[in-house]
């Protein structure tokens, strides 16, 4: 999919679910401070549990931040749409990969690291060890009900999509 004028369109349909696009900060935490930059972009893919079911919140987030909406204001329509259980349950196995080395996360990070991040019903976190001591499964600031009932879990990988290793 790629993003024009009135959000994501599909370019190339596929057949095994997945789905692919570049995603903006605005479905980034709400407490980053990049939210709005434009150069932030971030190659994804989505296997068909998070396509049916993170993927919308994605959507609607791009939806508000196209229609001129203020960072306060998307804020506050996605917990409307929460309340008002707009949004499908995360589903399990739910996973989105960023393994390419195109994106850029952020000014600080770049294209930070090869990362696979998984999605679970607010507060199981700690059964996954995210946090814990030792643990490769961290917590992203991303989600973990702000407001939407969903977290974020992230382990970082050795290589890219193009087989070669992560050095930075």
């Amino acid at each position: 999919m790629v993003l024009g004028k009135h959000g994501y369109e599909t370019v190339v349909e596929g057949t095994n679910g997945f789905v692919c696009l570049v995603g903006r900060t605005w479905t980034a935490g709400f407490k980053n401070p990049e939210f709005w930059n434009p150069k932030n972009r971030g190659p994804a893919c989505y296997n068909p549990p998070a396509a049916r079911s993170v993927m919308p919140i994605d959507f609607l987030r791009t939806k508000f931040a196209l229609s001129g909406q203020s960072k306060n204001e998307i804020y506050k329509s996605m917990k409307a749409a929460v309340e008002k259980k707009e949004l499908p349950d995360v589903e399990p196995g739910a996973l989105i990969y960023m393994l390419s080395k195109q994106g850029h996360i952020n000014d600080s990070a770049g294209h930070w690291h090869p990362h696979l991040m998984f999605y679970v019903p607010l507060g199981d976190a700690k059964t996954w060890g995210a946090g814990e001591p030792g643990s490769p499964i961290y917590v992203a600031p991303r989600f973990n009900g702000a407001p939407e009932p969903v977290t974020e879990l992230i382990i970082v990988v050795s290589e890219w999509s193009d087989g070669t290793p992560d050095n930075h």
